[in-house]
């Protein structure tokens, strides 16, 4: 599977979307905890801001099984926080919304890989590869992620798994701070290969799932 074309920009200005995983069943068998992430990307978002007085963040948090927006800077409250000292009351308006998002989740669960959730996250894949739009992916799991992998191949983005989590931020600034202007003079890391075997299993699910039901409908009655 090709990956999209890039998009000729002629500016330096960035939107730039952040998904948060939030999700604590993840967090607990990480090698890094969740506050020290969180504060890598708080510093990030920073830098992103201070780049240019044109760029806007913007900060959705996943979970198990929802997710919501918990920070834009465009909105009117947000506008100019990370100026003249502002930024401690902006860290602690994430933190709160961060927190009250994290009191929904449930106590126990287990995490579910249904192929309609596949599904989901492919067609919001395949819509960003259309808009051109590219996904990046920074992944501190113990092994690499087959869907992040498959996103930023598909819509052109990077996909890194850093290898020093204590570094997380010079990850982050040297190759997620680059606006997509600059991307097309640069050379950033791409991987060795992408893992397309998530899609193999779940569109086997689908289609024994498919049969099953076709089966059902075609049963005769007795």
């Amino acid at each position: 599977m090709t990956s999209v074309q890039s998009k000729l920009y002629a500016d330096d200005v960035s939107l730039v979307v952040v998904l948060l995983d939030a999700n604590p069943f993840f967090w607990a068998t990480s090698s890094i905890s969740f506050s020290q992430f969180l504060s890598h990307v708080l510093a990030f978002l920073n830098s992103i801001l201070l780049l240019n007085q044109l760029n806007q963040v913007v900060i959705i948090a996943t979970g198990h099984n929802s997710c919501d927006c918990i920070y834009d800077s465009s909105s009117p409250p947000q506008t100019h926080s990370s100026e003249n000292g502002a930024l401690p009351a902006l860290y602690a308006h994430l933190l709160q919304r961060l927190e009250e998002y994290s009191e929904g989740f449930p106590i126990r669960a287990t995490p579910s890989t249904a192929p309609s959730e596949y599904v989901a996250i492919m067609n919001a894949i395949f819509s960003a590869q259309r808009s051109m739009v590219p996904i990046d992916s920074c992944y501190v799991g113990a092994h690499n992620s087959a869907f992040l992998q498959q996103a930023s191949h598909i819509t052109g983005g990077v996909y890194v798994k850093p290898q020093h989590t204590d570094g997380l931020f010079q990850y982050l600034v040297t190759v997620f701070a680059t606006d997509l202007h600059s991307r097309s003079f640069l050379q950033l890391p791409r991987p060795a290969g992408v893992d397309f075997r998530a899609s193999s299993v779940f569109g086997q699910a689908q289609g024994d799932a498919s049969s099953a039901a076709d089966r059902k409908r075609k049963a005769p009655e007795t």
